[in-house]
């Protein structure tokens, strides 16, 4: 092992460890969400991802969409292109950095308007000027490729936060951010409000030979996918899982496991917590809560299997009736499908 001199003898293991990629980002961030000095410091050699009233800013590359990575330099440009005052940047929050621990943060050129001189520019001039769009955030999931999802999630999630949370709920005063948008102060009664999510459970409930899938009134049409609900104060996630399963289709749950989590920002910050749950065979009969949901059904295997291969866009039939379609491949719903195909396809015959 190496030895540090002065100070002990360290194993290989824990010498990785402490200069491993992830481990190096982590204690870098750490330090940004701490110390003010350094988070500015990191907005002056960072990048920055664009918003307009929680809508990222995409270019179309060919035929793909890329959510532009904005240099301090050029964001500092671009906003006295557009009029607006460069302490808008103190706007900013923090979402990420790269392995060679570059900074991302996030702008949202609405909710940092109060840094704006006159003569604000119209969104379509904005667009106009950086030659791109702002686009609604669950189109624009489905535009981007893998990379850039999660920390435009994780953004728009934050911008949100901070943009509902600018005042104390005991005293009623402002509450300030810190440089990196990790937390808010009242300075009248001190008290600290850091950024929550929501817990949600997201089940796919099986009886052995089939899967349950449900649909709400506002999904896209042909779209089924797992029961899903908020935790309620007090509650294991067990507990959410068998309540929410009776309350919405009215079966009791024999048994349930975890799967995954991810964090979904819609209609506010969620932590959406999948899992399977399965009922007993001869619990086949639906009574479905006409309240939560449009419609509710078992499918086999094979009519799972047949949409996974048609993808997301649901398909007319002949008699005009549109054809299953699963929640898209990034979605936590869409891993829960595709693992409960793989253990069918493991069972023995």
């Amino acid at each position: 092992a190496m030895i540090y001199p002065g100070v002990y003898r360290r194993t290989p293991s824990l010498w990785f460890r402490l200069h491993s990629t992830y481990v190096r980002k982590m204690r870098y961030l750490f330090d940004l969400k701490e110390d003010d000095d350094i988070c500015r410091q990191a907005q002056n050699s960072g990048t920055f991802y664009l918003f307009h009233n929680l809508s990222p800013f995409l270019q179309k590359v060919g035929s793909k969409y890329l959510a532009p990575q904005i240099s301090a330099v050029e964001m500092k440009s671009t906003l006295g292109k557009l009029k607006h005052n460069e302490q808008m940047i103190e706007n900013s929050v923090l979402i990420g950095c790269s392995d060679a621990c570059m900074a991302y943060f996030a702008l949202d050129l609405v909710f940092s308007k109060i840094y704006s001189i006159p003569g604000f520019l119209e969104k379509s001039v904005i667009e106009s000027e950086l030659k791109g769009s702002f686009t609604e955030l669950r189109k624009a999931l489905f535009q981007l490729d893998g990379k850039d999802r999660p920390l435009l999630s994780s953004a728009q999630a934050l911008l949100r936060w901070h943009d509902t949370h600018q005042f104390c709920s005991k005293t009623g005063q402002p509450t300030q951010k810190n440089v990196a948008g990790s937390k808010r102060v009242c300075r009248t009664s001190g008290i600290i409000y850091y950024p929550q999510m929501s817990p949600v459970v997201i089940t796919l409930v099986s009886n052995g030979s089939q899967c349950l899938l449900a649909r709400q009134a506002a999904f896209p049409k042909g779209m089924y996918s797992a029961l899903a609900g908020f935790c309620d104060v007090g509650e294991t996630l067990e507990e959410t899982v068998r309540r929410e399963v009776a309350e919405e289709v009215g079966l009791e749950v024999e048994s349930l496991w975890y799967s995954a989590s991810q964090h979904w920002p819609f209609p506010n910050s969620s932590l959406m917590i999948a899992c399977h749950a399965i009922v007993q065979p001869q619990q086949t009969k639906i009574s479905m809560n006409k309240l939560e949901l449009e419609a509710a059904r078992w499918f086999s295997l094979e009519e799972i299997e047949e949409a996974l291969k048609r993808g997301p866009k649901p398909l007319k039939q002949e008699n005009q009736s549109v054809s299953l379609c699963l929640p898209p491949k990034w979605a936590i719903a869409h891993q829960l499908i595709q693992e409960w195909v793989k253990q069918q396809a493991s069972k023995p015959a």
